[in-house]
């Protein structure tokens, strides 16, 4: 009788353990990475908000742990492999620019195809929220082709235009080497310039040896990656603040986390969201006194250049909308809205383009 009490004691104990919607603890590892190093302000918020914070929340609210493993300026994967890192599993956890997949993620660069927009970085992800949220495909094609959930997007500071040389109005700019990132190059290539292809990590060494003399910047990354040292004149022309970098996870990592610790990544994805804007808002003019303070000329120009150098890409955005429109994405509906978006919240276009 003894045993058979022991027996039934045992089994009553061991039964809450096997109820159905009951998991047991877990320990969990996720991979976290970007090809930008931490000094870059969404890589550094993934770095001070986001690992600390979810580990935090799920530490609190859940049975389970997290542990995060970072890897960070390459050290895991190229600003330019990111997506492929995260569609792999080589990583579980990706932040990157789509500015770097022009074939996979052409539309997401819908905003660069709206230069001078909004120089507000709160409002360039408000506006690429709505976006986003009226028009599904813009955040299912992560899942449906790359095979990862899209968790945030990442707002970038606006940009600028800094130079080893002054230059007063867009014609000064003719047969220039100025470097860009995807399909900001056009933006130079319509003034007159000769575009040229780089990214952050190489950018000292090509002024510095003359592969190109000028960057489309926003100001963090002028100071943080010392590029006043080889171009001294940072100009604000107010390019405009882009909305095109995100933070995804992989799908099926995703599908093997506990349901609360998904709505916890998700939670905080979404703070980390409005951070990106709020922080880079902040620290805009901060960043443009370091330039100063470093020796670099920051000047504003007139409103007559930016419209000078809008009517000269007036015609572009009907040219991407159509080619990607022929592709089979919904370009039009996106510029459209874009466009109708950025004036409700306020925004005044120099030029304002067409789309049919």
């Amino acid at each position: 009788m003894k045993l058979l009490r022991r027996a039934v004691a045992v089994t009553i104990l061991a039964a809450p353990l096997c109820l159905p919607g009951v998991a047991p603890a877990e320990d969990i590892k996720l991979r976290i990475a970007s090809g930008h190093p931490p000094v870059n302000t969404y890589v550094n918020l993934m770095q001070s908000f986001f690992v600390p914070e979810v580990t935090k929340r799920v530490a609190a609210k859940t049975k389970h742990k997290v542990e995060f493993i970072e890897g960070y300026g390459g050290s895991m994967v190229k600003v330019a492999d990111t997506l492929e890192g995260v569609q792999s599993g080589i990583i579980d956890i990706g932040g990157y620019c789509f500015c770097f997949e022009p074939s996979n993620l052409p539309l997401h660069a819908f905003q660069v195809m709206l230069p001078f927009g909004t120089m507000d970085p709160v409002t360039s992800v408000t506006l690429a929220r709505a976006v986003y949220e009226k028009v599904p495909y813009m955040g299912n094609v992560f899942e449906d082709k790359f095979s990862q959930q899209l968790i945030a997007l990442i707002a970038d500071n606006g940009y600028n235009l800094g130079t080893s040389f002054e230059w007063n109005k867009i014609a000064d700019l003719k047969g220039r080497k100025l470097a860009g990132a995807g399909l900001n190059l056009k933006w130079l290539e319509y003034a007159g310039a000769v575009p040229v292809q780089s990214s952050l990590p190489e950018a000292y060494t090509s002024m510095q040896t003359g592969v190109y003399n000028g960057w489309i910047m926003f100001p963090s990354g002028y100071v943080n990656f010392k590029l006043f040292e080889v171009g001294k004149h940072y100009t604000e022309i107010g390019f405009g603040a882009i909305t095109w970098h995100g933070l995804t996870v992989n799908k099926a990592r995703w599908a093997k986390l506990p349901k609360e610790v998904q709505s916890i990544l998700l939670e905080v994805g979404k703070e980390y969201e409005t951070r990106t804007g709020t922080v880079n808002k902040e620290n805009y003019p901060k960043q443009l006194e370091q330039l100063k303070t470093n020796g670099a000329l920051v000047k504003q120009l007139p409103d007559s250049v930016r419209v000078d150098w809008a009517n000269s890409l007036k015609g572009w955005p009907q040219e991407k909308a159509a080619e990607l429109d022929k592709a089979g994405l919904p370009a039009t509906q996106v510029l459209k809205l874009a466009l109708e978006e950025a004036e409700k919240l306020g925004h005044k276009w120099p030029v304002r383009y067409a789309i049919k």
